[in-house]
């Protein structure tokens, strides 16, 4: 737990650990402070973008979108290796997370399954996206490995930190698959030499599959959008969310935990996949589709 750095020291302890930054525009004064708290602040957050095309990554992680306004890091990581600075402060990036997990994150102990979305993420974490498509095909090349394994040590040296205190947003927020295509345990492995701590004990979790309460996503797509800014409507809404992101058929941008009419356009055209047609589907689950859904994506369905 600790108070965060200025930008100027955030900045130079980027620099000090070799990472080739980009100042982008008045990144030192971007952010969302006027929204919540930035700070105290536990650990440094990774993730993936499903963008390509550094300039688009760049300038949408700089500037966000309609529903999600930005800064949505404060660092941009490109497949060259550089790290666009692009807020600095609070940050659309973590979104609701696991309270287990933060408390393991301030211990430095390993991580417990995320199964909640409660705890404000963008308080208590310093974020970085990676341009990456995360469909596990995409490349990770080792400039952009290696700016990443320096960020974090950078960050985590300053603190005082050990390298347990770097994680994905999959390890996180219950849905979430980012970053996918190298596993965090190798990245924890990678910034722990870099601090010359020994390798962090990786005790493999105990598989979990995420459980979906059809009654309370039905009531979730069939209830108004939410505005933005306000907690998910039921947790297991994010998770259908990411497997239809996940499945080609809804844009990341609109996984936002609310089942609104982007979510419900996303789930027809599953349904319509599974042969159904008017009425059958208007984008509101049945225990059929959902069933099939989420053994094609990896989670269960109850009634």
């Amino acid at each position: 737990m600790a108070t965060p750095m200025t930008a100027a020291q955030f900045r130079q302890a980027l620099l000090n650990e070799g990472a080739h930054i980009v100042e982008v525009g008045d990144w030192q004064t971007h952010n969302r402070n006027h929204m919540g708290p930035w700070g105290p602040v536990n650990g440094v957050m990774v993730h993936h973008t499903v963008t390509s095309g550094s300039a688009r990554t760049v300038e949408l992680c700089r500037n966000g979108h309609s529903s999600l306004p930005g800064p949505l890091c404060h660092g941009v990581i490109t497949k060259d290796g550089k790290v666009h600075l692009v807020g600095y402060g609070r940050a659309n990036h973590a979104g609701l997370g696991d309270p287990d997990v933060l408390q393991a994150v301030i211990a430095e102990r390993a991580l417990p399954a995320d199964n909640e979305a409660s705890v404000d993420g963008n308080r208590h974490f310093y974020g970085f996206e990676c341009e990456n498509l995360g469909d596990g095909k995409d490349p990770w090349p080792d400039a952009q490995l290696l700016a990443i394994e320096k960020v974090a040590a950078a960050i985590c040296r300053h603190h005082g930190w050990s390298a347990r205190s770097v994680i994905g947003h999959l390890e996180w927020q219950p849905g979430k698959v980012d970053p996918r295509g190298f596993t965090m345990s190798s990245m924890r492995e990678r910034v722990a030499k870099r601090l010359g701590e020994a390798p962090p004990k990786v005790t493999p979790p105990k598989p979990t599959v995420p459980v979906v309460d059809l009654s309370k996503l039905v009531a979730a797509a069939k209830s108004d959008p939410a505005r933005s800014g306000t907690p998910v409507t039921y947790s297991g809404v994010k998770v259908v969310e990411a497997a239809l992101v996940d499945a080609g058929l809804l844009e990341k941008k609109y996984s936002d935990g609310h089942f609104g009419s982007a979510t419900v356009d996303a789930y027809a055209k599953w349904q319509r996949r599974l042969g159904y047609s008017g009425p059958a589907a208007d984008g509101i689950p049945g225990k059929t589709s959902l069933t099939k859904f989420g053994k094609t994506y990896g989670f269960t369905v109850v009634a």
